[in-house]
């Protein structure tokens, strides 16, 4: 595997670009500058296959149609996030397929395993391809990601963040904002997670 971040948009939001040997990638996340994406993948002679999105929220979607369009892309996400309001989503969330706890979706030789992680958002999902946790903004590096949005839950936010501390293994997490972790750091460093 082959993983690319670009930090973008007014919010820093990371999306990334995940590749197997062959250059089949999954873009997770593209919230802003989908032509600064396409560029990268072009520059990089990657081949997009789809778009996989960790929950709803505006900075997280808001490349996602240019993107899909422009490359004909499927586009995965919870559904949900139908739930959330419009003021969160930039309007009407795109999307051309649904996943949910333990669905996969294949991407080239790469396969990516979806847990429900709701507490940001009611459909919030965090995704593990081999030795890599993609987040979302379930975790961040020594915090975690905010439930006082509408479709926020302290509660659920408290049991997503249990259940992601007990996965097996030296996983590296790849979060929604800010700089990469793992899981052995959070379970020293992060007051949410212990």
């Amino acid at each position: 595997m082959k993983l690319r971040m670009l930090t973008l948009g007014d919010y820093q939001t990371n999306c990334y670009l995940v590749s197997d040997g062959a250059g089949n990638t999954a873009v997770i996340d593209p919230g802003y500058e989908p032509q600064t994406i396409l560029a990268r993948l072009q520059a990089e002679h990657l081949h997009p296959c789809a778009i996989l999105l960790t929950h709803g929220h505006f900075d997280h979607v808001g490349g996602v149609k240019a993107l899909a369009e422009a490359a004909h892309l499927p586009v995965w996400l919870n559904e949900k996030e139908l739930t959330l309001p419009p003021s969160l989503t930039d309007g009407p969330l795109y999307y051309t397929d649904s996943y949910g706890e333990g669905d996969t979706v294949r991407v080239g030789e790469l396969e990516f395993s979806v847990l429900e992680t709701p507490g940001h958002t009611p459909g919030s999902v965090c995704l593990r391809c081999s030795d890599v946790l993609f987040s979302g903004d379930t975790l961040f590096a020594g915090s975690c990601g905010r439930t006082d949005f509408p479709g926020g839950s302290e509660a659920e936010m408290k049991a997503s963040l249990h259940r992601l501390s007990q996965l097996s293994g030296p996983l590296t997490v790849c979060p929604g904002h800010g700089p990469t972790t793992t899981l052995v750091r959070e379970h020293v460093y992060n007051p949410y997670f212990r």
